[in-house]
C-alpha cells in the first residue's frame, strides 16, 4: 500500500506545482512581448516610417512642422543601414511587389552627399520626381522644360517674391557639378556658360537615377544643387499629415491651438 503524504509533503508539492504554471506563464509572456517588438521593428524598417518636415522648400505642398506617414514598402524596402534594395516579386512570376518612381510623385530619399555639410553629408529628404531616367531636362527663366515641353507648377506654388528677382543670376559653386551632365550641341539650345538658380541645363538624367526639386522653387536646396538622385536611395511615399503644428512655438510640444487640426490627415499628392 502506497504510504499517504504527510501533510509537510503535501504543502511542498503544491508550492511546486504552483511555481511551475507561473514560469510558464513568464515564458509565454515574454514570447510574446518579442513577437510584438519583432512586429513592431519590421514594421518600423520595411513599411511605415515617421518623417518630420525641417524646412519650407516643399511648401505649399508640405509645410514645416508637418509630420508624416511614410511607406517605405511601395518602392521595395532596402535592408537597414544600407542603400541594399530588397526587391521582392511573387513566387513564380515577374510581378513586382514594388514600384518605381513616376514624374511629379513625392518621395523620401537619401541625398546624395552633400560636400558643403561634412556633419550630415548624406540627409533624408522628401522632394518631388520631376525628371525621369533618360530625360533631358533644363530650366529657363524659372520654367522647368523635360524633353523641350514646359512644366509650369500647379496654381498654388510658390512664386518668386518681388526680392527674389535676382535669383534667376543666383550662383552658388555647388551647380558646377552640372557641368558634366550638360549636353552641348541639342535642339533646346547651348547651357548657360555659368548655371544659375533659374537658368541650367539641358542635362541628361542617367539611368536609375531621378532629378528632384523642392516646390518651393527659390527656397528649396535640391537636385540642381547636389545631382541626380540614384534609384537605391529612394526610400518611401508620404502617405498623409498625422500631425502638424506651429513652428513658431519651438519645442513642437504645444497648447492645443498651435496645433494645425485642419492638416491632420492631410493626403500627398
Amino acid at each position: 500500500m502506497a504510504r499517504k503524504p504527510t501533510p509537510k509533503q503535501s504543502s511542498v508539492a503544491q508550492a511546486r506545482s504552483s511555481r511551475r504554471p507561473s514560469s510558464g506563464r513568464t515564458w509565454e509572456g515574454f514570447k510574446s512581448l518579442a513577437a510584438l517588438i519583432a512586429i513592431f521593428l519590421a514594421i518600423r524598417i520595411f513599411i511605415i516610417q515617421a518623417y518630420r518636415i525641417p524646412s519650407a522648400s516643399m511648401v505649399p505642398s508640405l509645410l514645416v512642422g508637418d509630420w508624416l506617414f511614410v511607406n517605405q514598402f511601395i518602392y521595395g524596402p532596402t535592408l537597414p543601414f544600407t542603400n541594399h534594395p530588397i526587391r521582392m516579386s511573387i513566387p513564380g512570376t515577374s510581378v513586382r511587389l514594388y514600384k518605381n518612381p513616376k514624374r511629379r510623385e513625392i518621395v523620401v530619399f537619401q541625398s546624395p552627399p552633400q560636400s558643403d555639410q561634412p556633419e550630415d553629408p548624406t540627409p533624408t529628404l522628401v522632394k518631388r520626381v520631376i525628371a525621369m531616367p533618360g530625360d533631358t531636362i533644363y530650366m529657363r527663366k524659372g520654367l522647368v522644360y523635360i524633353n523641350g515641353k514646359p512644366q509650369p507648377q500647379d496654381s498654388g506654388a510658390v512664386q518668386a517674391a518681388p526680392d527674389q528677382g535676382a535669383a534667376s543670376t543666383y550662383h552658388d559653386p555647388l551647380f558646377d557639378w552640372q557641368h558634366q551632365a550638360e549636353i552641348k550641341g541639342s535642339r533646346f539650345g547651348p547651357p548657360p556658360s555659368q548655371p544659375t538658380l533659374d537658368n541650367w541645363g539641358p542635362l541628361l538624367v542617367p539611368g536609375d537615377h531621378y532629378m528632384m526639386l523642392g516646390d518651393n522653387r527659390h527656397n528649396s536646396k535640391d537636385s540642381r544643387y547636389w545631382g541626380f538622385v540614384p534609384r537605391n536611395n529612394v526610400r518611401g511615399e508620404p502617405i498623409f499629415v498625422y500631425y502638424s503644428y506651429d513652428p513658431d512655438c519651438g519645442s513642437g510640444v504645444c497648447p492645443l491651438t498651435d496645433i494645425r487640426w485642419s492638416r491632420i490627415g492631410h493626403l500627398i499628392r
